[in-house]
């Protein structure tokens, strides 16, 4: 259990049966009640994001969460497989569950995933990735117009936009937080 006092940027905390991860918080003390502490927690099951009120004193459930090393094997239609690495058990979860995030994920590769009562809810990225680029219209000799992009499909299937000069078979990297083109590898 925790204590108000331990409340702080990215706690993760469980509030009426889900786990949040605390945003944002302020202490608020009015003459002679008690303290109040205000929060912005974000629910980590479905990604909404709601306020919270939390009377000075009072205790504040732990999540079952618990954070493993992963290998990420194929995707079988909507669902993802992954194994333990420790126990070599296959975990499934929906695409949909991890939701962009899983255009960024490379068969064979390595990554935390943070699981929740047993079914993984996140997975921990780099901040940027290498892709390769599957689909893109060519490059035209000449076209050098500043600031111009197009899109491009990338091997997992997300599309960003990138400079003209990019080819398909070009190796790009890509923001795995805003989605966006970094540069050429």
């Amino acid at each position: 259990m925790y204590n108000t006092s331990d409340i702080r940027k990215g706690l993760k905390i469980e509030l009426n049966g889900e786990p949040y991860e605390i945003i944002d918080f302020l202490h608020q003390k009015y003459g002679r009640g008690g303290a109040h502490i205000w929060t912005k927690l974000k629910n980590l099951l479905n990604g909404s994001v709601q306020e919270y009120t939390f009377r000075s004193g009072e205790k504040i459930d732990k999540p079952d969460l618990v954070t493993k090393e992963v290998q990420y094997l194929y995707r079988e239609g909507d669902e993802l497989v992954f194994m333990d690495l420790e126990t070599y058990e296959q975990m499934y979860v929906s695409a949909e569950a991890l939701d962009k995030k899983a255009f960024f994920l490379k068969e064979g590769e390595t990554n935390k995933v943070l699981i929740y009562n047993g079914q993984i809810i996140d997975i921990n990225l780099p901040a940027a990735v290498v892709l390769e680029v599957v689909d893109t219209e060519p490059g035209i000799k000449g076209d050098t117009v500043s600031g111009a992009n197009k899109p491009a499909t990338l091997e997992g299937g997300l599309v960003v936009n990138v400079p003209l000069f990019i080819n398909t078979g070009d190796r790009i990297k890509v923001d795995t937080r805003s989605f966006e083109y970094l540069g050429r590898e």
